[in-house]
């Protein structure tokens, strides 16, 4: 009996500390930013799997009527492909983040390999951007997946690890209504706002709806009196 109830425990605490793993508002493993106070008027729309061509081209555009900046968290071997896109995000004046140079799930790889993704994808970056501006010290784990190493060699490179606290579920191309329904469902104000200009395993997906779904979402929110901000901007 009392061996069973080891063993449970056991696979209870595994199925936790797997949770908090990939749980974009857990800390258990330490701490990440994941919004401002509840009940600001705050906005943080960020973007993830750019540059795409050419959607995020189209974004910049929306987002440019509106006079709205956002937080884009990159892939280096997207921005290898594409450093035109990323020059036109930093011109824009958006704060541009680290999303590893492959995508990779961090919390399988090793040290060495998770330093290495980060230092690659800052390097490329760095080149990408030449004098349009500098990316911000910003870091969002690929698939949320984290576990201590990965925050503790992020915070070494000096990289300030992002979350989200409310997503459209776009990755899968979903509608615009749609994205904006599951986006609205879960606004209190201070939050962290996850979308997706971009797809991790190609470049070339279709985002078609979340370029839409973000035209209406800063309308309705604005309309509201909410104020969009990039991460650093929040952060302060």
């Amino acid at each position: 009996m009392l061996g069973a109830l080891i063993a449970g425990g056991a696979a209870a605490a595994a199925v936790a500390a797997g949770y908090q793993s990939m749980w974009p508002t857990g800390q258990w493993y330490g701490r990440t930013f994941i919004g401002a106070s509840r009940g600001s008027k705050q906005l943080a729309l960020t973007y993830d799997d750019g540059p795409n061509d050419p959607h995020t081209l189209r974004l910049l555009e929306v987002l440019a009527r509106h006079g709205v900046h956002a937080t884009f968290f990159l892939i280096g071997r997207y921005i290898k492909q594409r450093p035109d896109i990323v020059r036109e995000i930093a011109k824009a004046g958006h704060a541009i983040g680290n999303h590893t140079f492959t995508h990779s799930l961090l919390i399988f790889k090793s040290e060495s390999e998770i330093r290495r993704q980060l230092t690659d994808c800052r390097a490329t970056l760095d080149d990408a951007i030449g004098d349009a501006g500098k990316p911000a010290n910003l870091f969002r784990p690929p698939f949320g997946g984290r576990r201590p190493a990965v925050l503790r060699i992020a915070r070494e490179l000096g990289l300030e690890s992002v979350m989200w606290n409310v997503t459209g579920y776009d990755w899968n191309a979903a509608p615009a209504d749609v994205i904006e329904r599951k986006v609205s469902r879960r606004i209190r104000g201070g939050d962290v706002i996850l979308l997706h200009d971009g797809g991790h395993k190609r470049m070339g997906a279709d985002r078609s709806q979340t370029v839409l779904a973000t035209d209406h979402l800063i309308t309705r929110y604005m309309r509201d009196g909410y104020q969009f901000v990039t991460i650093p901007q929040m952060m302060k």
